[in-house]
């Protein structure tokens, strides 16, 4: 139908009245628009000029576009699944949060629009380079110009992958909005107490309706989630910059992923020399960290360790490389189309959370990271060893568990190769603390495991676990509480296996044949305080409820027990 401003009148077939259930047979090219934005459609996609959408509370003088106030709409009014704006500002961002919260999906135009912005910042950052080139004579403006042009493909697949990636982004936080709905408020609470968010300009809502949202069992909107998204990504990257990360051999590397595989190696110098270096590790990083895992994450590893931003990003690079999340997500992600949306979401979630608890664990006992290529080269061999030798070194309970989740997935069509690494660890459990304890022991990593997740099933600590992980969380202390619980059960589990498995203090090295007996010497010989634990952990087993009060006896009486073992040792 091609119609313009001018036409009086637009005949409508009875195909078009029926798609978008419009009545009228006639209508004015004004009338036809506006009636078409009310159309039930899958996607309405705003790629010229105007603002068509805004919210019910707004006037149209809000909207700031008087030439389209006979069009508009109210994003109540909005019956399209989706609604992307290829061009700026199609609805206002009142108008995107009420589309949302009526059950649309939209992200922002900032979001919708990322692309050519991105595809600009890899020009002029590749030209930045090549001219250095030129001036110095190792180039001609010749060679240059084809070198453009052919890595044109190339650019284009840095800018679909780092969108891809980031809309990915708003997509987990959404699929996890209500659970995280604390975190998210403490996050605006505390950018806007630092004078860093306007949260009235940035059409945020205040407490009262967060609380309410949370009432009726909503959360934050994606146009909402794409505000904090940038938000979190401006906070890492002004911190790196400030922290001067260009000292930093390590993470400065980073850089490299601004430019093209093919600069890499012949210009390899160039890259690393480039006059906005630290500029570019620090969005490089800033964009990797928040869009795999998540918009909070950087914020309370702030808070909960006291690290420094530079140690920050240096952990989460080992971790991150320890666990090799990037084959994992480019491996979910071939699976578009082929799996369900959703299983693809929970199984990313199920790496972030092992690359959130490996980021803390290093944080935590390795805060240095003197060397990270020699951390990661043994960490990432041994937790990979680990992974796949789970179905051997889990009890009965956890084994059954970890089957029947890897038979699920198997079923919904995820690889055998994949599947294995998607189920990996029980959730609550990094499994940075067995390699640790290997290497303390100089014990195999599957010995130790076998004792590791031995203790665990004997005392239960699984289920404390998963228990702990299930605890609702009303506010960011609650939330700093649970996760330091699963901190100290992860710990004191390491040092019981460790306790276990030194026994005699005089020989160097463990007769890994009597495993199975220094176990059932170490329930004999503390058989008083394990009755007591067995006491606790039926109490929790039985309650109606479990609250933090009940957690945090529990915690103290696993540290207890953990002393006891390992003064007998000493003694």
């Amino acid at each position: 139908c091609v119609f313009s401003r001018t036409t009086k009148s637009i005949t409508l077939t009875p195909q078009m009245q029926q798609v978008f259930k419009i009545k009228a047979k006639q209508l004015t090219p004004a009338a036809l628009i506006h009636a078409l934005l009310k159309a039930p459609v899958d996607l309405i996609w705003s790629g010229g000029i105007g603002t068509y959408v805004k919210a019910s509370d707004e006037s149209h003088a809000d909207a700031g576009d008087k030439s389209n106030d006979m069009l508009r709409i109210n994003g109540a009014e909005l019956h399209c699944k989706v609604f992307a704006e290829g061009g700026n500002l199609g609805m206002t961002q009142a108008g995107r949060v009420e589309y949302c919260l009526q059950g649309g999906k939209c992200n922002t135009d900032f979001i919708d629009n990322a692309g050519g912005v991105d595809c600009s910042d890899h020009e002029v950052n590749i030209k930045i380079l090549l001219d250095d080139v030129v001036a110095r004579g190792d180039m001609t403006q010749k060679q240059r110009n084809a070198l453009l042009e052919a890595m044109t493909d190339d650019i284009a697949h840095l800018v679909l992958k780092n969108n891809y990636r980031q809309t990915q982004a708003i997509s987990i936080a959404e699929h996890q909005s209500f659970r995280r709905l604390g975190e998210y408020r403490h996050f605006i609470n505390t950018l806007e107490e630092q004078g860093r968010l306007n949260r009235q300009l940035e059409c945020l809502p205040e407490e009262e309706v967060i609380i309410e949202r949370q009432a009726q069992k909503k959360s934050l909107t994606r146009p909402e989630l794409s505000v904090l998204l940038s938000y979190a990504k401006i906070q890492i990257k002004e911190a790196l910059i400030a922290a001067d990360i260009d000292r930093d051999d390590y993470i400065s590397c980073t850089v490299r992923g601004a430019f093209p595989a093919v600069m890499h190696e012949k210009f390899a110098t160039d890259i690393l020399d480039h006059r906005l270096r630290q500029e570019l590790a620090a969005t490089q990083i800033a964009n990797d960290l928040i869009n795999t895992m998540g918009i909070t994450f950087y914020m309370r590893l702030i808070e909960s360790t006291a690290a420094t931003p530079v140690m920050v990003a240096r952990a989460y690079i080992a971790a991150r490389d320890i666990y090799q999340m990037e084959t994992y997500l480019n491996d979910i992600e071939a699976l578009d189309y082929q799996i369900p949306a959703r299983l693809q979401l929970q199984l990313i979630a199920t790496m972030m959370q092992r690359v959130r608890q490996g980021t803390r664990w290093l944080l935590r006992h390795r805060p240095q990271l003197v060397s990270l290529t020699e951390d990661m080269a043994t960490f990432r061999d041994a937790i990979k060893h680990l992974i796949n030798a789970l179905p051997k070194v889990l009890g009965s309970k956890p084994k059954a568990r970890w089957q029947a989740r890897h038979d699920s997935l198997l079923e919904q069509g995820v690889p055998a190769d994949l599947a294995v690494r998607a189920v990996g660890l029980p959730s609550v459990y990094s499994g940075l603390g067995i390699v640790q304890a290997a290497e303390k022991t100089n014990c195999g990593i599957e010995q130790v495991a076998k004792v590791y997740f031995a203790v665990a099933d004997q005392l239960d600590l699984l289920w404390l676990a998963n228990q702990i992980t299930e605890v609702r969380v009303e506010s960011h202390w609650q939330a700093m509480a649970r996760q330091s619980f699963l901190d100290d059960v992860s710990s004191y589990t390491r040092m019981l296996t460790i306790t276990i498995l030194v026994r005699d203090k005089d020989k160097t090295e463990i007769d890994v044949s009597k495993i199975s007996h220094y176990l059932e010497l170490w329930m004999q010989q503390h058989s008083h305080g394990l009755q007591r634990w067995k006491s606790v952990i039926s109490g929790l087993q039985s309650a109606l409820h479990i609250d933090f009060a009940m957690l945090s006896v529990s915690i103290r009486e696993l540290r207890d027990l953990t002393r006891a073992c390992q003064e007998e040792v000493l003694s």
